[in-house]
């Protein structure tokens, strides 16, 4: 049985409900299990650290996963799911020494690796209880328990072997690196250290001079705010393409080269110097120069003391002319590299030991610290004649965060993997690679591949990896490890860990002589454990060897866009090294999420919401939704704003799931009123003929077909939007155009056919929806399974919506031609409305016309197809189609932007304007068409100009049209004010008040209600409006409307005030209702006479006040009704018999008791009619036959459960009770007849309605 859907939802809390259904069944590994048969697809999960909680960043990705993974699921395949913890590296070490107040390598050294790695250790999975919780609170489905973590020892030894697979390939040596040093701590920082102390400093600024060896006279300009670095300069950098300049300083007569851009870095005045040639940077390269020093000649013979040339030398500081100190810059050691001054295996030109002080190479500054020699070293310049200028600069510099001393950069020794030789390998790897979106492969992953070089792969820490190489004390011997086997046999120690504390005492005896190899003391970069996560994560290869290479590639990964450089950059490299193919096929690409004023969220500004209180206050639903439907997905940045998931929940859940509240009631009143049980059954559901049902399924189908392209395309982007725009035509458009269907006011065939399509698309949607609102189509889904035939879904297991494959196209239901039909219509009701919302007319209003204008015939033959929904969505009367808008005095008027054009065009606005002004109705059509017009020598576009429709007051008449367009059709409507559009646009507003305080209590369409009313006003206008609009009012709310008082006997639900129209109009509903009775004078009967008792209803009159009962015909119609043959007949009322002289008029509504002359047995006097009937209005004509009345009353069965009337009974009584016996009738639901009732609707439904009797006009009266 299925469950009453309740008024309002707490998202959050339903959720919370899902979460212990999905736990109580164990869903996701039952889910696994059923697919264990099915084709893998394989999905790696990048693994974040557990030692911050999780942020937005990582809940769009595990989103993004989330989805892709169910999608597989739901399109046949078995997704393994596993969970990774990256538990190495610094963020780990940064917080056991923030915690320990660790300065550098000597406290970790008093403590001990051992001691320091279990700190580490115990601190590593600190936050995963938090991370599980709100992974799992978020929906996503994924194995924690079987999960994979870097610091396993089965994880490591996938390591090792990944890196002896590249050591033995040749792959592996050892330089050096140059990274931010801490002289106080002597040890090198990461980049992610280097940038936690930035301070602003007040350094030395000088300019130094290299003269040319081709002429001496000529000197290169160098400026720096580091002369310690200049001992160790080994060539110098321009920029190829930028200009450059020789000058004569006119001062001090000296001849100099520099670049042009930065002459005003020298000199204040032109008159200072004089240009005497200009020529590109390039023409510089190749020069040699006179070094400033004579430490490091011997490197002369290596193309050092050189001019190289560069495109990092930038014009926005120093000269253009930057001086190389290889081993003390990044960029210095590249360019040096690439034009061979030094090999990456050379000795370094580094005379800096570790404590920052210059070594015994510096003959003239040895022992002394650098910043400290920074004044010397430019006294010695000064005294060469080389110093140009010197001053000092404040600048942002980084310090050191435990000690709190300025960095230097400075070469370390490091071991690396070779890369570079392989970039074209990489590029067409990456080729392979399906990227979404796609210029991320093209441009910023091309990119940087284009250009990548050797990897640094170790770092000088403790919690990580050791790498596996034990070498000799001169490092001429070195062993790679792959395996702890290996390990074990070759050190002859039993092994059960990997990290450094159980392996660093470890040695290996020397094949070559040379005593006991050690194992070096770095560990592995953290980007090479998580880059070799497809292998570690299965213990490849020593277990799973079958299962991960027929796994391998993966088929999908995500993460953001800053992985371009960490993850993605790793597999691909490792991948290309092992095996000569990339590590993924398909891979999407998030942007970041920022906070709402475009900065990065930060804790300490608190800048953001907490992701928990965003999901507790609307759901993980919302959450998911409003991330996925953003340009984050595209590998844009999000401003996350709270109020954007609001909407989420308020246009997009809320209205969907109304849809399906609605749905479910009208099941409900099926099932009560109509005693059917609705089941669906794909099968043997009948094809409807309702085109706006024929719509809703043909959108579904295009849906669904749109959805798998999509997709299978991983562009999550292109689909969010359209589920979001089907939610947006099933409640705005289906459910709205049918609820009158959808409650079974058309008949209970054509309320089944509606409910049926409804059911299906709510099913279908459910389905698309599943893998991005996992919670919300659970709940539709637990309750819309049980209206799902049991015949249909005989061997699928459905106890969740998430085991079930995706709904397929039926080609059979597609019709795009009606697609098109409805879309056409749907612009006409959207401008009409436009129209409306302009002049302030609210939709209850009724309006007299509304003119369609369109140039396709076929497009207003498909309006004309779908008049009737125009009608009543946009509440007019009538509905005109015509080709000419001239016919309507039409024109099209011009006006210009101002703002825009005043801007653009400055002084020629004035003339422009006027001419705008003046453009004809022939021109503004041609640029309505085009996009595009010349108006006094400018080009003009539709941003430019404002487009007005005016009319012809002549031709107009006296119809006060307004109009809107769009780019097919023109919509004019009638906003004429007229008495009795007015009046029941305050009737319109009675019903509204009277369905809100339903709502207001909870009240659901079942629930039978009496509601009361009274006005209070001076005038009796809302009073009048009310009771002459009684039956229209009751029609719409389906409860009796009564005047008060309020019976002191009945349960009051609700009251209030409220204002109308200057009015006070108080309305109070109660429990229960009176229904109305006929509108003719009645009275029940039962009927005992020979030995048959009988129920039925006699009317007192028909039409009212026509054809009054005496007693004698009374007994007359008793004896043709219910066929008693007997003479005797004795009517009682109560125990009192009626005679004669009784005015039966006055028993209305009472129960009398027909006997064969016998006293009456004891019956209970029946309060309702015991017949079901129906109400007659006249509409178009006059009653004939000497009848007055307008008004009459027909039964739908009598006796009881007798003679029921069929459609064709129903048009000849009609016609009989007004004696309108020859006249051809039609009969409508509705005053407004837009409602007709034909042979397909059920009479049972038409039960105390009002049905309005018009009669087509004789040819007399035309």
């Amino acid at each position: 049985m299925i469950q009453q859907v309740p008024e309002n939802i707490n998202f959050p809390a339903e959720e919370e409900k899902i979460l212990q259904f999905w736990s109580e069944f164990n869903c996701f590994q039952e889910c696994l299990k059923q697919s264990k048969h099915r084709p893998r697809f394989a999905f790696y999960d990048g693994p974040p650290f557990a030692t911050g909680l999780p942020h937005y960043g990582h809940i769009l990705a595990g989103t993004i996963k989330d989805i892709v993974t169910r999608y597989a699921h739901q399109s046949g395949f078995h997704v393994d799911r596993r969970f990774g913890w990256d538990c190495h590296g610094l963020p780990v070490e940064y917080e056991i020494d923030k915690t320990l107040g660790i300065r550098g390598p000597e406290d970790v050294a008093k403590m001990g690796v051992a001691e320091y790695n279990s700190q580490c250790r115990a601190i590593v999975m600190r936050y995963s209880t938090e991370w599980r919780s709100v992974v799992t609170r978020l929906g996503r489905w994924i194995d924690f328990d079987n999960d994979y973590k870097t610091m396993y020892p089965q994880f490591m030894e996938s390591v090792w072997w990944v890196f002896k697979q590249l050591y033995d390939k040749g792959l592996v040596y050892r330089g050096v690196k140059v990274m931010p040093f801490s002289t106080a701590c002597s040890t090198p920082l990461s980049n992610f250290e280097s940038h936690q102390n930035y301070k602003d400093v007040q350094d030395p600024s000088v300019f130094v001079t290299f003269p040319l060896e081709e002429d001496e006279n000529v000197s290169l300009v160098v400026w720096t705010t580091t002369p310690w670095t200049l001992p160790s300069n080994l060539a110098l950098c321009v920029n190829p393409d930028m200009q450059y300049v020789k000058i004569k300083d006119t001062v001090k007569g000296k001849l100099l080269i520099l670049m042009e851009a930065r002459l005003s870095a020298l000199y204040k005045v032109e008159n200072d110097y004089e240009i005497l040639e200009r020529f590109p940077g390039a023409y510089l390269k190749g020069k040699k120069y006179r070094p400033l020093f004579d430490y490091f000649l011997k490197y002369k013979e290596n193309g050092a003391f050189t001019v190289l040339v560069d495109n990092y030398v930038r014009e926005e500081e120093g000269t253009g002319v930057v001086h190389q100190a290889p081993y003390f810059g990044a960029d210095d050691y590249r360019v040096c590299v690439d034009f061979n001054i030094i090999q990456k295996d050379s000795l370094p030109v580094c005379p800096v030991d570790a404590s920052g002080c210059f070594t015994a190479e510096v003959t003239d500054f040895m022992g002394q610290y650098v910043k400290d020699a920074d004044k010397n070293i430019i006294r010695t310049l000064k005294e060469q004649g080389r110093l140009l200028v010197a001053s000092t600069v404040t600048h942002s510099y980084p310090f050191c965060w435990r000690s709190d001393t300025p960095l230097i950069y400075k070469a370390v020794p490091s071991w690396f993997v070779r890369v570079e030789h392989m970039v074209d390998r990489l590029m067409s790897n990456n080729d392979l690679c399906y990227w979404v979106p796609e210029f991320v492969r093209e441009k910023r992953f091309g990119n940087w591949l284009k250009d990548a070089r050797d990897w640094a792969i170790s770092r000088n820490r403790y919690w990580g990896t050791p790498i596996p190489l034990w070498v000799s004390d001169d490092f001429q011997e070195v062993v790679c490890i792959g395996s702890v086997a290996e390990l074990e046999e070759l050190s002859g120690a039993k092994i059960s860990d990997l990290h450094r504390e159980s392996l660093d005492h470890l040695t290996i005896p020397s094949r070559c002589g040379k005593g006991s190899l050690h194992r070096i003391s770095e560990v592995f970069d953290c980007w090479f454990e998580s880059g070799s996560m497809p292998y570690a994560q299965v213990h490849y290869p020593f277990e799973n060897k079958k299962e991960f290479e027929d796994a391998f590639p993966a088929d999908f990964i995500a993460e953001g866009i800053d992985q371009t450089r960490g993850w993605f950059y790793t597999l691909l490299v490792l991948a290309t090294a092992l095996f000569g193919q990339p590590a993924f096929k398909n891979v999407i690409v998030n942007g970041l999420v920022l906070a709402s004023d475009g900065q990065k969220m930060s804790k300490r500004k608190k800048n953001y919401p907490d992701p928990v209180s965003i999901i507790h206050k609307y759901g993980a639903d919302a959450l998911r939704l409003y991330l996925i439907n953003s340009p984050v997905v595209r590998a844009e940045n999000l401003r996350f704003k709270e109020e954007g998931v609001r909407d989420v929940l308020k246009d997009v859940l809320l209205p969907w799931y109304n849809a399906y509240r609605f749905f479910i009631q009208n099941v409900l009143r099926l099932q009560k009123e109509e005693e059917i049980e609705f089941l669906y059954n794909e099968n043997t559901a009948k094809a409807s003929t309702n085109i706006t049902d024929c719509w809703v399924l043909s959108c579904m189908q295009s849906l669904i077909e749109f959805f798998k392209t999509e997709m299978s395309a991983y562009r999550l982007y292109s689909v969010v939007p359209r589920l979001v725009k089907f939610v947006d035509i099933l409640t705005n458009w289906y459910v709205r155009m049918n609820r009158r269907r959808l409650k079974g006011e058309n008949g209970t065939e054509d309320c089944i056919m509606a409910l049926e399509t409804l059911f299906s698309v709510l099913f279908s949607l459910c389905r698309l929806m599943a893998p991005y609102t996992p919670f919300l189509t659970e709940l539709m889904y637990q309750n819309l399974k049980r209206l799902i035939d049991p015949v249909s879904v005989q061997d699928e297991d459905t106890v969740s919506i998430h085991y079930l494959m995706l709904p397929h196209v039926r080609e059979e239901l597609l019709d795009k031609e009606t697609e098109s039909a409805v879309s056409r219509m749907q612009s006409v009701i959207e401008l009409g409305r436009v129209i409306r919302d302009r002049k302030t007319i609210p939709i209850k209003y009724p309006l007299k016309e509304i003119v369609v204008i369109h140039q396709d015939l076929g497009a207003l033959k498909d309006i004309k197809s779908l008049e009737k929904y125009i009608t009543e969505e946009l509440n007019v009367r009538k509905v005109t189609l015509s080709t000419d808008k001239n016919k309507y005095g039409i024109r099209l008027r011009a006006e210009p932007d101002h703002m825009v054009l005043g801007k653009r065009l400055k002084g020629a606005f004035k003339a422009v304007m006027t001419s705008i002004k003046q453009l004809s109705d022939e021109e503004l059509e041609l640029f309505q068409k085009n996009g595009t017009i010349v108006v006094e020598g400018h080009e003009l576009h539709k941003e430019d100009i404002r487009l007005m429709y005016t009319f012809d007051q002549a031709t107009r008449g006296t119809a006060q049209f307004e109009a809107h367009s769009d780019a097919q059709a023109l919509v004019l409507l009638d906003v004429t004010p007229d008495q009795s559009m007015v009046d029941e646009g305050l009737a319109r507003e009675v019903i509204n008040r009277i369905q809100k305080l339903r709502k207001k209590c909870n009240l659901v369409p079942t629930d039978e209600v009496t509601v009361y009313y009274k006005v209070k006003s001076e005038g009796k206008y809302l009073n009048n409006v009310i009771e002459s609009h009684t039956d229209f009012i009751f029609a719409t709310i389906k409860a009796p409307l009564k005047p008060y008082p309020v019976p002191t006997s009945d349960k009051i639900l609700i009251q209030e005030e409220t204002q109308l129209k200057g009015s006070e109009l108080e309305i109070t509903l109660t429990r229960g209702s009176s229904l109305p009775g006929p509108a003719c004078a009645y009275v029940n009967v039962n009927i005992c006479a020979n030995g048959i008792e009988q129920g039925g209803v006699l009317l007192l009159e028909n039409p009212k006040g026509d054809n009054r009962l005496d007693l004698l015909k009374l007994k007359s119609v008793i004896t043709s009704i219910f066929r008693v043959q007997n003479a005797e007949l004795v009517v009682f009322h109560g125990e009192t018999e009626i005679k004669n002289q009784t005015d039966l008029l006055s028993l209305s509504g009472k129960t009398l008791c027909v006997t064969a002359g016998s006293a009456p047995p004891l019956v209970s006097s029946q309060n309702t009619l015991l017949c079901q009937y129906i109400n007659l209005q006249l509409l178009n004509t006059e009653p004939q036959e000497c009848l007055m009345g307008t008004v009459g009353t027909l039964l739908l069965e009598n006796p009881i459960g007798q003679n029921g009337l069929t459609y064709q009974g129903l048009l000849c009584e009609a016609a009989k009770v007004f004696g309108l016996r020859s006249r051809k009738l039609k009969l409508f639901l509705n005053e407004a007849e837009t409602q007709e009732i034909t042979e397909e609707i059920s009479m049972k439904t038409l039960n105390m309605k009002t049905i309005y009797v018009s009669v087509f006009p004789t040819t007399a009266e035309v």
